[in-house]
């Protein structure tokens, strides 16, 4: 016969207190410091470091993968050259993660890769408000192509963020998203010899095949 789980409070009532770990337990000490899975305020998880990227929805905390040199060294081929292209014309800001950004009311996502103009800017300690073109680069596992391919596309829309990137790393491919009304249309799905294009920042191009070219050589 299946039971309910207990909550949290249910679990360690009857002791006033969590019960003393031993060595192969969960340390139920620290364990029950932290809010359960749905019960996280905006302020509890604005006010914790984490391990990794770590992002907020509805109270839940959503851990992502630790990223791969391949991913880190697309991450850093993207941001140095929207960076420069950003700087030189000194249209804002740029940034990589682990970064907070606040998508909606009880929500904050990471972006691999983030343009911001100074009016979304709150402060050096405070997280963005949303972002005018973020970049995602895909991992492998299901879970996790399915939360940058739907997840935070849905989200980012929802947020009013003009321009999405999608940089897929096993399929070569970048896709451009334009934000027209309240959903996303495809500005471009770019693959190796041709130049993935902005809307957002006119001029701003990215070669795709150099893009995933960045770690061949040293797997080679």
């Amino acid at each position: 016969m299946s039971t309910v789980p207990e909550t949290r409070s249910e679990r360690f009532s009857h002791a006033n207190r969590p019960p003393r770990s031993r060595r192969g337990d969960w340390t139920w000490e620290l364990v029950t410091q932290f809010p359960q899975q749905g019960d996280w305020t905006e302020r509890e998880y604005l006010s914790r470091e984490f391990d990794g990227l770590v992002e907020y929805s509805d109270g839940v905390l959503e851990f992502l993968p630790m990223p791969t040199w391949l991913h880190q060294l697309i991450v850093d081929y993207l941001h140095s050259h929207l960076k420069q292209f950003v700087q030189a014309r000194s249209l804002g800001l740029t940034a990589f993660a682990p970064l907070r950004v606040r998508v909606g009311e009880r929500q904050f996502r990471e972006p691999d890769v983030l343009f911001i103009t100074p009016a979304r800017f709150r402060g050096f300690d405070q997280p963005a408000d949303g972002a005018d073109l973020v970049m995602e680069v895909v991992s492998d596992a299901e879970e996790d192509r399915n939360r940058d391919l739907v997840e935070k596309r849905a989200d980012y829309a929802a947020a009013g963020i003009p321009e999405y990137w999608i940089v897929d790393p096993l399929t070569e491919t970048i896709i451009v998203l334009v934000l027209e009304k309240s959903d996303y249309k495809v500005h471009g799905e770019f693959k190796a010899g041709t130049m993935a294009t902005s809307i957002v920042l006119p001029g701003f191009r990215i070669d795709v095949a150099a893009t995933f070219a960045v770690a061949k050589h040293f797997s080679s």
